[in-house]
C-alpha cells in the first residue's frame, strides 16, 4: 500500500477515495459493457468479460495517465484520477440531462428530421458539457485545471471573444 501511495503521490489517507472511485468506475463500466456483448447469456461468462474488459481499460488509463501527465498542469498525480472521473461524469450526465430537456421541448426522432434531431441532441449535450465540466470541476476541487480547459475549448470554436482575458 506504501508502494501504491508513493507512486500516485498520496500524503492523506482521504486522497485513497480518488483511486477507489477510478477502479470501480473501471470494473463498472466493463460489466455494463460485458452485459450487451454477452447479451446476459451465462452469469460466468458475463463475469469473465468483465474481468478481461476492466483490465484492458485499466492499462488504457494507466497508459493515458502516462501521456497526459506531461501535457496537464497537476500538483500530484493522484489528481489525474480526479480529473478523469469529472470527465467520465460529466460525459455521462450532460447527454442524460439533455435527452429529457430535448423531449421536454416536443422535439422527438419522429417529429424532426433524424438527421436535425441527431444535431440538436449533440448541440444540447455540448452545452450542458461545458456547464457540467466547470461546475463539476469546482466541486471534485480542480476548478482552474477545468476553467482553463474550458477557456482553451471555447477559443477552438471560434468563441475567444466571449474571454475577457
Amino acid at each position: 500500500m506504501q508502494k501504491f501511495k508513493e507512486d500516485w503521490q498520496i500524503q492523506k489517507n482521504w486522497q485513497l477515495i480518488f483511486p477507489i472511485i477510478g477502479i470501480l468506475g473501471v470494473v463498472y463500466s466493463s460489466f455494463k459493457l460485458a452485459k450487451i456483448l454477452t447479451q446476459e447469456l451465462n452469469f460466468f461468462l458475463t463475469l469473465s468479460v468483465t474481468l478481461v474488459l476492466s483490465y484492458f481499460f485499466l492499462k488504457l488509463c494507466l497508459f493515458l495517465f502516462k501521456k497526459l501527465e506531461k501535457k496537464w498542469v497537476v500538483q500530484y498525480r493522484w489528481e489525474m484520477i480526479r480529473i478523469f472521473i469529472v470527465f467520465a461524469i460529466t460525459g455521462s450526465s450532460s447527454l442524460l440531462i439533455g435527452r429529457p430537456i430535448i423531449k421536454a421541448m416536443g422535439i422527438t426522432k419522429e417529429n424532426l428530421n433524424i438527421v436535425l434531431y441527431w444535431v440538436l441532441f449533440l448541440f444540447l449535450g455540448l452545452v450542458f458539457y461545458q456547464v457540467f465540466l466547470v461546475l463539476l470541476g469546482w466541486l471534485f476541487g480542480q476548478f482552474q485545471f477545468f476553467w482553463n480547459f474550458e477557456k482553451k475549448m471555447i477559443r477552438r470554436f471560434g468563441l475567444g471573444f466571449l474571454l475577457k482575458d
